[in-house]
C-alpha cells in the first residue's frame, strides 16, 4: 500500500522543516507533499532549498482547494493512502501507523484522528470547543452518527474516497463539511485517539469574529447537504 501525507501549507516558514523532520522520522512508511497555497513568506523558499516534495499553487485558493490538490496529487501517482496533516506543527506523524491499523481493522473509508476521544493534550479555545460540540450534535442529529472531533484536519483517507474528493470538495471550512458529505454517501468513518500540540508560531486562520460565520456557513451546509439525500 503507498501512502502519503498531504500537507497544505499557507506562510508556513517556521514551522514546514520541523512537519517534515517529524514525518521522515515518526512515519517513514509514509511519503509526503506540500501544496504551498500562494504563501507570501518564505514557505516555498524554504521547500526548494531544502529538495522538499512540494507543490506550489501560484494564487492562495484556500483550505478546500488546497487539499483537494493534494488529493489528486495522490491519485495521479498511484497512492493508496493519503492522510490529511496540518503544516502548522499541531499534528504528530506518531499516530499515523496507528490510524492506518485501525483504517485496515475496521475497513473504514476515512479514519480521524480525535482530540476529544481521551482528551489529552491541546484542546482549543473554549469558544471552539463549544462551536465543535454544537456542529457534532448536529451530524449527530442528521445523521444518527458521532463523530467528537468534526473540525480535526489530522484524517487519514482510502483510494475510493480519495477518487470522490478529486471531484468533489468544500472550499471554506471542509472538515465538517466532508464528514456530513460521506455519511450521506454512506461512506464509513472511524476515530482514533490521538494529542495535538499547541501552535508555536504563527496564527490560526479563523478568529473570533469568522468563528460566528463559520458555524452559521457550516451548520447551513451541513444541513443543505442532508437533504440532498431526500
Amino acid at each position: 500500500m503507498k501512502k502519503i501525507v498531504i500537507i497544505p501549507a499557507y506562510n508556513e516558514q517556521n514551522n514546514i522543516i520541523n512537519v517534515i523532520r517529524d514525518i521522515q522520522t515518526n512515519a517513514p512508511g509514509f511519503d509526503y507533499v506540500i501544496i504551498n497555497d500562494g504563501s507570501t513568506d518564505d514557505t516555498i523558499c524554504l521547500c526548494i532549498e531544502n529538495g522538499l516534495n512540494v507543490v506550489n499553487l501560484p494564487v492562495n485558493l484556500g483550505i478546500g482547494a488546497c487539499v483537494q490538490t493534494g488529493y489528486i496529487y495522490a491519485l495521479e501517482n498511484g497512492y493508496d493512502v493519503a492522510v490529511q496533516f496540518d503544516g502548522d506543527g499541531q499534528h504528530e506523524a506518531k499516530y499515523l501507523d496507528k490510524m492506518y491499523a485501525a483504517m485496515i481493522k475496521t475497513g473504514s473509508d476515512m479514519v480521524i484522528g480525535s482530540r476529544y476521544l481521551d482528551k489529552n493534550g491541546f484542546q482549543s479555545t473554549a469558544l471552539r470547543r463549544i462551536g465543535i460540540r454544537m456542529l457534532s450534535k448536529l451530524i449527530k442529529l442528521l445523521h444518527k452518527q458521532e463523530i467528537k472531533d468534526v473540525t480535526s484536519g489530522l484524517r487519514m483517507v482510502n483510494k475510493k474516497l480519495m477518487a470522490v474528493f478529486g471531484e468533489y470538495y468544500p472550499y471554506d471550512y471542509p472538515e465538517p463539511e466532508t464528514i456530513a458529505f460521506c455519511m450521506r454517501k454512506n461512506f464509513k468513518l472511524a476515530e482514533v485517539p490521538v494529542t495535538m500540540r499547541p501552535r508555536t508560531e504563527g496564527s490560526s486562520s479563523i478568529d473570533r469574529i469568522q468563528s460566528i460565520y463559520y458555524m452559521l456557513k457550516v451548520s447551513f451546509s451541513i444541513i443543505i447537504d442532508y437533504f440532498k439525500r431526500l
